[in-house]
C-alpha cells in the first residue's frame, strides 16, 4: 500500500474529478452506474487524501511545478461533486464536505495567484490554469443539491470572467509560444472543460435563463470540444503520463453541459434532433476515455516499475 501511495501522483485528482462527473453524466441510465463511478472516484480520493496526510512534504514539493499546482484544484472540485453523492446518506456531513471543497478551492485560487500569477512567466502558463480559476464553477454545478444556488451564481460569474481573461493568454501560450514539455501535452484537452463547465453551471444554478447566453456557451463548448477531439487522436499515442487524467473531466463535462441544454430545449418545445445524437456521441466518448485512463492509472500504480514518468518530476515545466 505504501508503494501505491508513493507512486500516486497529484494529477490523479483530475481522474477523481472525471469519474465523479462521469457518474452524474450517466445517472439517467440507472442509479447503479452513478453509484459505481462515484464509488471508484471515492476510493481514489481516499488514496490521494491519505497520501497528502502521510507525505505532506512530498506533495508540497510537487506543487512547485506549475503544471501540477494548476491541476491540484481538481481535488477541491472533486470534493464538491462527491459531497452530492454523500448527501442521500449523510446530509449534514455532505454539506460540510461541500463547504470544505468550496473554501479549499478559494484558498487554492489565492495561493496559486500569489505563487504563479503575481510572478507571471508565459512559459509557466498551461491550459490547466483554467482548473484553478474556472474550476470554482463546480460550486454552480453541485450547489443546487444543497440549495446554495446563490453561491453557485456568484461562482459562475467569477468563472465566466476568469475564462474570458484567461482564454487569449492560454491560446497565445499554446499556439505561439509552444515549447510545452511532453509530460504536459495531455493538458491541451482541458481546453474543452471551461465552456462545458460554465454551461453546466449556468443550467443548474439559474432558474431564469438567457437563451443568448445558453447558445453562446453551447457553441463555444462544441467548438472547443471538436478541437480537442481532433487533437486527442495524437495525444493518445503518447506513453502514459499522470497528466492523462486531463483526458477525462473535459470530455465528460462537455457532454453534461450539452445534455442539460438538450433537456432544456426539449422542455421548452425547441427540440433539435441533431443535439440528441450529439449527446449520445459525447456520452460514449466521455465514458470510454475515462475508463481507459482509469485502466492505465491502475496499471501504473500496480506496476513494479518505479521509473519517474511523473509530470511532478519534470523540472523543465517549472522554469
Amino acid at each position: 500500500m505504501n508503494q501505491i501511495l508513493k507512486k500516486c501522483p497529484v494529477p490523479i485528482a483530475g481522474l477523481i474529478l472525471g469519474l465523479a462527473a462521469a457518474g452524474n453524466l450517466i445517472q439517467s441510465y440507472g442509479q447503479i452506474y452513478h453509484n459505481l463511478f462515484g464509488l471508484i472516484s471515492a476510493v481514489l480520493f481516499i488514496i490521494m487524501l491519505v497520501k497528502i496526510i502521510k507525505y505532506p512534504k512530498g506533495v508540497a514539493k510537487s506543487l512547485d511545478n506549475p503544471v501540477v499546482a494548476s491541476v491540484f484544484p481538481a481535488f477541491s472540485m472533486a470534493i464538491m461533486l462527491l459531497a452530492a453523492y454523500l448527501k442521500p446518506y449523510m446530509a449534514s456531513a455532505a454539506f460540510i464536505m461541500w463547504i470544505i471543497g468550496l473554501v479549499l478551492h478559494i484558498a487554492l485560487i489565492i495561493w496559486f495567484t500569489k505563487k504563479f500569477a503575481f510572478n507571471f512567466k508565459i512559459k509557466q502558463v498551461f491550459p490547466s490554469w483554467f482548473i484553478v480559476y474556472v474550476g470554482i464553477v463546480a460550486a454552480s454545478v453541485s450547489g443546487t443539491a444543497f440549495k446554495m444556488t446563490g453561491i453557485g451564481q456568484i461562482a459562475f460569474w467569477f468563472g465566466f470572467a476568469a475564462y474570458l481573461i484567461l482564454l487569449p493568454i492560454v491560446v497565445y501560450r499554446v499556439v505561439k509560444v509552444k515549447q510545452i514539455p511532453e509530460q504536459a501535452l495531455p493538458t491541451f484537452c482541458i481546453f474543452a472543460a471551461p465552456a462545458g463547465l460554465l454551461l453546466a453551471g449556468y443550467m443548474n444554478s439559474f432558474a431564469v435563463k438567457s437563451t443568448a447566453l445558453i447558445y453562446f456557451l453551447t457553441v463555444l463548448s462544441l467548438v472547443m470540444y471538436i478541437v480537442v477531439i481532433i487533437k486527442l487522436f495524437g495525444l493518445l499515442k503518447l506513453k502514459f503520463y499522470p497528466s492523462y487524467s486531463a483526458f477525462t473531466f473535459p470530455l465528460v463535462i462537455s457532454a453534461i453541459g450539452v445534455k442539460l441544454v438538450n433537456r432544456f430545449l426539449v422542455k421548452s418545445g425547441q427540440n433539435i434532433l441533431a443535439l440528441k445524437y450529439l449527446v449520445k456521441f459525447q456520452e460514449v466518448i466521455g465514458i470510454v476515455i475515462t475508463l481507459y485512463v482509469l485502466v492505465r492509472y491502475i496499471q501504473f500504480l500496480l506496476s513494479k516499475d518505479n521509473a519517474a514518468i511523473n509530470v511532478e518530476k519534470d523540472k523543465s515545466a517549472a522554469r
